[in-house]
Parts: structure tokens; sequence; C-alpha cells
């Protein structure tokens, strides 16, 4: 019996939309631990009475911020010059990355496992993030 092998046609992607897809990864990560988190016992009655983390205007705000930061990083990536590019993923790539293991540190609870979960694969993309971002090549 002769055996075919295929062979499937790759291309190189240009890192301006690597960076975008990594960055648009983790906000997705982001968005269903978000919600995920929903489902631990006692945060939706939290979220009702106000007495949840977020439970001030100010502390919304801030963490608004904090997350606008991995959205704006998806067309940012893709629009800015390359220059400006690269430092801004590679600062936001190590404070995300910082960031998100302190968590990962932080959380370990049987109700928070799913929680570790995501931080450990968000720090993975974030620390892609800064890999491609630093071996930026000036072609």
């Amino acid at each position: 019996m002769l055996m075919r092998t295929k062979s499937y046609q790759d291309f190189e992607v240009n890192l301006k939309i690597k960076l975008a897809f990594l960055w648009a990864s983790l906000t997705f990560c982001y968005l269903y631990c978000d919600y995920f988190e929903l489902y631990v016992p006692h945060k939706a009655a939290g979220l009702v009475s106000g007495t949840n983390l977020l439970d001030s205007p100010v502390k919304l705000l801030m963490a608004s911020a904090l997350l606008t930061i991995p959205c704006l990083m998806v067309c940012l990536s893709i629009l800015l010059r390359p220059s400006v590019n690269r430092w801004l993923n590679i600062i936001f790539g190590i404070f995300f990355t910082g960031f998100l293991l302190i968590i990962a540190v932080t959380s370990v609870t049987p109700w928070r496992y799913f929680y570790v979960f995501f931080a450990l694969i968000e720090s993975i993309i974030s620390s892609l993030i800064v890999y491609y971002a630093w071996n930026w090549s000036e072609n």
C-alpha cells in the first residue's frame, strides 16, 4: 500500500499580527475567568449587595483602566510604529506577567483553582508577548 504524505502550506505571520492575536487571547482569558468567577459561592450575592472587591466607583474605574490596556493593545499592536510598538509590548507584557503571577500565587484555594489556572495561562501568553517584542528585528 502506498502512503501519501500531505504537505501543508505555511506562511510567515507578521509580528504585529502575532502580538495582536496574543493580546486578544489574553483578553479572552480575562473575560472567561471573570465570567467563571460568577459561579463561586456568594459572588453573585456580593455583586447584588455591592460588597464585592470593586465596591466603589474609584476601584471600578481603576479595574476598568487596568483591563483596558490589553484590549487597546490588540489594535495598537497593529497601528503603532515598530519602535513604540515594541516598547509598549515589552513594558505592558512584563507588567501583566508579574501581575498575573502574583494573582496565581495569592489565589490558591479550592474555589479559586480555576483562577490560578487562568492566571498561569495568561502569564504564559504575556511572556510570549514580551519574548516576541524583545526579539523584534529592525529589518
